[in-house]
């Protein structure tokens, strides 16, 4: 078993928060108050803060180069079987939420390939979600 990482984040709106972590995401709710709420990203523990002016514009932070592609730093997220990444890429997708990065492969046919999709919060904290075919190539070298 992995232990659970603890990610305490700002957000500028808790109701907004709770929406897309809670309903758009399927995060399960614990603990809060006016200030934060803690949710269960699939055995993590996440905490949103308010910060009323911490709204993140989308690309605010910069970009890095992967595979072609300039994605958000900063980002998080969990890596995921390859069917929860499935469903949670649909899920993404009937609430409306664009994606920074659509749901698709990379480094195809390379040691680490991966499924992968970006997409942001209503805060503009961008998250990655990952799944391996092979999760033995989590670490794998290119």
């Amino acid at each position: 078993m992995v232990n659970p990482f603890h990610l305490a984040f700002p957000v500028n709106d808790l109701a907004a928060a709770r929406t897309f972590y809670g309903t758009v995401l399927g995060c399960a709710e614990g603990r809060s108050t006016e200030a934060w709420i803690d949710f269960d990203l699939y055995g993590h523990q996440i905490v949103t803060h308010l910060i009323p002016d911490a709204c993140r514009a989308r690309g605010e932070g910069g970009a890095g180069a992967v595979d072609g592609h300039n994605v958000p730093i900063p980002h998080f997220g969990v890596v995921l079987d390859m069917e929860d990444w499935k469903a949670l890429a649909e899920r993404v997708r009937s609430h409306g939420i664009p994606f920074g990065m659509e749901p698709q492969i990379r480094f195809e046919g390379l040691p680490g390939e991966q499924a992968t999709m970006f997409f942001c919060d209503p805060a503009g904290n961008a998250l990655e979600f990952k799944a391996f075919a092979n999760m033995q190539q989590l670490f794998a070298k290119q």
